[in-house]
């Protein structure tokens, strides 16, 4: 499968090294090149497969993290900038990845390979109801809603615990909370959330499952409550 890209960035020298580098990746297919956010705009609204934008930040009239957050139904995206200052707003829109000029072709292959995990978060949303794909060291696995007791983030990545396996997959906890159903797993904590189904009893800061004790933060105290009253069996 390839992906289409279109690179958004005002500095010829980083518009040729893009397009050289693109061209030696043979999942992906240059649509074009625009100077600024204006004739990016353009090339999106006349074709609509575009699948992945690299976009640099610190552009003319409105900058690049700007231009992406007004986007609707917005591809991928991963930034290009000289500034570092930038990359926790980057990561912050679920950017792809954040490449920092100059950066080298493996760096560059690092962040587009990543397209094929992102592609899994986005499919999740579509499969059927009870349960979800998920990569982990090169390998596919179907996981049932069921069987997943709770997810644990952990720095770049998530935990997810099921019945006697822990699977490790590179996304964030963020996402893949959203690719969970809500009416059944609820948060508990910054870095904790656990499936209704597999609450054996709650005290004051923390949830028991069968084999694990998951803590409660103070500040989704409340809200885990409410789902609990609200999702009684």
């Amino acid at each position: 499968m390839k992906y289409t890209c279109l690179i958004i960035d005002d500095e010829p020298s980083s518009q040729f090294i893009l397009k050289k580098f693109i061209s030696e990746v043979n999942f992906l297919e240059l649509k074009g090149i625009c100077n600024n956010a204006n004739e990016a705009l353009q090339c999106i609204k006349a074709d609509n497969r575009i699948d992945l934008l690299f976009l640099d930040i610190n552009m003319p009239r409105i900058s690049g993290l700007s231009f992406y957050k007004s986007l609707k139904n917005a591809p991928i995206v991963i930034f290009t900038t000289a500034y570092s200052e930038f990359a926790v707003e980057a990561f912050e829109v679920n950017a792809l990845d954040y490449l920092l000029k100059p950066f080298s072709f493996h760096r560059f292959l690092t962040a587009v390979n990543k397209i094929e995990l992102k592609e899994i978060d986005n499919e999740t949303k579509i499969h059927s109801n009870d349960f979800i794909l998920i990569k982990s060291n090169k390998v596919v696995h179907k996981v049932y809603f069921k069987d997943l007791i709770f997810i644990e983030a952990s720095g770049d990545y998530v935990n997810l615990y099921l019945n006697g396996e822990t699977i490790k997959t590179n996304t964030t906890f963020s996402a893949m909370l959203t690719a969970l159903p809500s009416e059944f797993f609820v948060r508990t904590h910054k870095s904790f959330a656990v499936n209704n189904s597999k609450i054996k009893s709650v005290s004051a800061n923390q949830v028991t499952t069968l084999n694990h004790k998951i803590p409660i933060g103070l500040k989704y105290r409340k809200e885990f409550i409410v789902f609990l009253e609200r999702n009684k069996h």
